[in-house]
């Protein structure tokens, strides 16, 4: 049986590392990959909450997250497509510009 405590560990450094792929890229596919990353770090955390405690709320938490972060996948990659198909660059600096 692993500890509780490697989970969160984990889910902490990957937390971590798509903050700072959120913060530091300039690449929109790269930024909602680091979005992703987070919100597969909550939903570890979620899980292994649940499975120390012994109840089913962690995982129908994760559901939730899971349906909400195809929904995002869905409609972030249709925006960045579009917007691709304008300005020929995907680049966050880039489609700053297109504030009107």
């Amino acid at each position: 049986m692993v500890p509780v405590t490697y989970y969160v560990a984990l889910s902490a450094v990957l937390f971590i590392i798509g903050a700072m792929g959120v913060l530091v890229r300039r690449n929109a596919l790269i930024i909602f990959m680091s979005v992703e990353l987070m919100l597969n770090a909550a939903n570890l955390a979620f899980v292994a909450f649940a499975s120390v405690n012994n109840i089913l709320d962690g995982q129908i938490f994760v559901f939730f997250i899971i349906a909400v972060a195809a929904a995002e996948v869905a409609v972030g990659l249709a925006l960045i497509v579009a917007i691709f198909r304008t300005k020929k660059s995907i680049d966050v600096d880039q489609i700053n510009m297109l504030k009107g």
